[in-house]
């Protein structure tokens, strides 16, 4: 049968209305896809089901984990820098370091120097310690004022102490602060508890700073002030000064920090002293009994430190007197007792004290549990490298970090890394631990030098090339092992930079001068110059990769200038590459040179116990407190 010619043209009008719809539908799902593939890479996906639906994610390659640090260090790495730099002594010593660390480092790769866990390493594998312990008055004299407690102090713990204030004495300037010219009576004596072994080579950390002015401080008042201290950086004292701590303020253990003594009721005003003797008169209040100061002088005392649940508890000739919190610290590193100043012991007794502790070995820090070990290395950029300056000895700050911050989300989906970098320490029982805590955790970075302070600087070197080569990161972020890091807040504040010019931000000074005197002396010879050129203070900073990369270019070709403060040696590669491309100086003191404040990006200073604390408080009410308190 023949189709009539309109039969055949509805047909073919069916036909491309089908293709029409067809396309259409295509042209939908291409428009869709089309990002999607952009965002993936075409060729690298994998296939992913979730409800029934279709889509795909970048396929991310696993780096094998680089224990040693590619920047290239031996003897020759310095020869390009001229001798008429007065870089001579500085470089000298870098080339013995790092000479020597070779050596180590070779020596524990041979298998030359082995430790097992099961050996001695700093003393005996286990402490038998007595149950209690008494000093006679030469004893403690001869000692300087030391007691040694050698398995610290337990939950429980108390120590007496019977004593003698000395009579006042005259003091001139230039001590306790005074002004040129100015003298005063002092009577005063100081009760500390030490971290003895806490790290071995540094000032032990103040747990406990009690210190009795009899003749007062700047308030002419008897006063009674406690502290802790940790790297030779003070916390915010506490002062009691004879009037009870407020209903409202927090309590030790349920005790008040600070109880009421006064002399005589002279020492209250006129209008307080009507006030409260008509309010006594009325009924109103309760009497309060107006105790006098603990300690007077040329008269025997007998003070009394126990350790509570919260923090220690000092009571006096059977009174109790202040309550302090731990602030961080632990009870097991209080191994010393030192009483110094204008006082006369007569004997110290200690009870209660733990009998069994372990040795005060690295290990004994480390939690070798999986849940503590760095995630995946992949091959994909990163927002932000940090580079954690640490030692070799410094188990319990690494510990500490990958217990606290370094739990942040972006760490844990490799969004961001976080790396120690580490140099040769002079115990090579020591090293052999570092490499074992290095293979299990995989987050340390050996840089083969003999560790020293004033070589620091080569371990920054060493972040500048990991963070650019091995992670291909944007920003480079450096620390300490004893800087808290609110990582979201870092990387915030890296992203406000401008895009067209390269980064470096922290606590930056300006206009710094060179100490020509004390410990931290720079002579004419290592720094001509009369200011630093603006710097960001070593425990927070952040640069750009590109400045990385060009510090890296440069030492390579060895014609990097060296400094043994690292972060002025960064603030001056800084300086010479802004001479050719543009530099954004970004400065805040929320990058927290001394201590912790309120709002801060990072905290410096901070002991294992307030790492563990900071992290807590920033988890459980998500905004950045300090542990100042408890």
């Amino acid at each position: 049968m023949k189709l009539c010619k309109n039969d055949t043209l509805a047909s073919m009008n069916v036909f491309k209305l089908i293709l029409m719809c067809v396309l259409f539908m295509y042209l939908i799902v291409i428009t869709f896809e089309i990002p999607h593939i952009f965002q993936t890479g075409i060729g690298f996906v994998d296939t992913v089901f979730v409800d029934n639906s279709f889509r795909q994610t970048p396929k991310r390659f696993i780096k094998s984990v680089k224990k040693v640090s590619g920047l290239v260090l031996d003897e020759h790495a310095f020869e390009g820098i001229s001798k008429n730099e007065n870089f001579t002594e500085l470089v000298e010593m870098a080339r013995k370091a790092i000479v020597l660390g070779k050596n180590y480092w070779d020596e524990i790769v041979s298998g030359k120097v082995k430790f097992e866990f099961g050996e001695k390493i700093m003393g005996n594998d286990s402490v038998e310690c007595p149950k209690s312990l008494s000093l006679s008055e030469f004893q403690v004299r001869r000692n300087s004022g030391m007691v040694f407690l050698q398995c610290g102090l337990g939950l429980g713990s108390y120590i007496t102490v019977v004593g003698r204030p000395k009579k006042a004495h005259l003091v001139r300037y230039p001590k306790f602060g005074l002004r040129r010219g100015e003298e005063k009576m002092v009577s005063q004596f100081i009760i500390e508890l030490q971290g003895l072994k806490a790290v071995e080579g540094e000032d032990p950390p103040k747990i406990l700073h009690f210190n009795a002015r009899l003749k007062g401080d700047w308030s002419r008042k008897p006063v009674i002030e406690q502290n802790t201290c940790y790297r030779r950086q003070w916390g915010s004292p506490w002062r009691c000064v004879g009037k009870m701590s407020k209903a409202n303020e927090e309590t030790v253990d349920g005790q008040v920090k600070c109880e009421n003594w006064f002399q005589n009721d002279e020492d209250l005003s006129r209008k307080a002293n009507i006030s409260r003797w008509i309010n006594r008169l009325m009924g109103r209040t309760k009497k309060v009994p107006n105790w006098p100061f603990p300690f007077v002088e040329d008269r025997m005392f007998v003070l009394t430190l126990y350790a509570g649940i919260e923090g220690f508890h000092v009571n006096v000739d059977g009174r109790h007197v202040t309550s302090y919190p731990y602030r961080g610290f632990t009870l097991e590193d209080a191994t010393g007792l030192l009483i110094k100043e204008d006082v006369v012991v007569h004997s110290v007794f200690a009870a209660s004290l733990p009998t069994t502790q372990l040795s005060f070995t690295p290990q004994r820090h480390l939690e070798w549990v999986p849940k503590w070990q760095a995630p995946p290395l992949f091959d994909s950029p990163v927002e932000v490298f940090v580079g954690i300056l640490s030692a070799g000895n410094h188990f319990a700050e690494r510990m500490a970090v990958r217990k606290s911050w370094m739990q942040h989300e972006s760490i844990k989906s490799s969004n961001a890394v976080a790396r120690f970098f580490v140099a040769m320490h002079k115990r090579k029982d020591i090293n052999v631990v570092l490499m074992k805590e290095a293979d299990f955790f995989g987050d340390i970075v050996i840089v083969p030098y003999m560790d020293n302070y004033d070589l620091v600087v080569l371990k920054t070197l060493a972040i500048c090339e990991y963070g650019v080569r091995t992670v291909a990161a944007k920003y480079i972020f450096k620390c300490d092992d004893d800087t808290f890091v609110r990582l979201d807040a870092v990387v915030k504040e890296a992203k406000k930079a401008r895009k067209d010019r390269s980064l470096y931000a922290g606590n930056i000074n300006y206009n710094y001068k060179p100490f020509r005197h004390g410990k931290w002396a720079v002579t004419l010879e290592e720094w001509p110059d009369i200011l630093y050129p603006p710097y960001a203070n070593g425990p927070g900073y952040i640069i750009s990769s590109d400045i990385a990369s060009h510090v890296v270019s440069e030492f390579e070709k060895h014609r990097l200038r060296l400094f043994k403060m690292e972060d002025v040696s960064m603030g001056m590669w800084v300086n010479e590459f802004n001479k050719s491309r543009p530099v954004e100086y970004v400065h805040s003191l929320k990058f927290c040179q001394f201590g912790c404040i309120e709002g801060y990006y990072t905290a410096h200073y901070q002991s294992p116990g307030q790492m563990k604390c900071l992290w807590e408080k920033l988890q459980r009410r998500g905004k950045p407190q300090c542990c100042t308190s408890r």
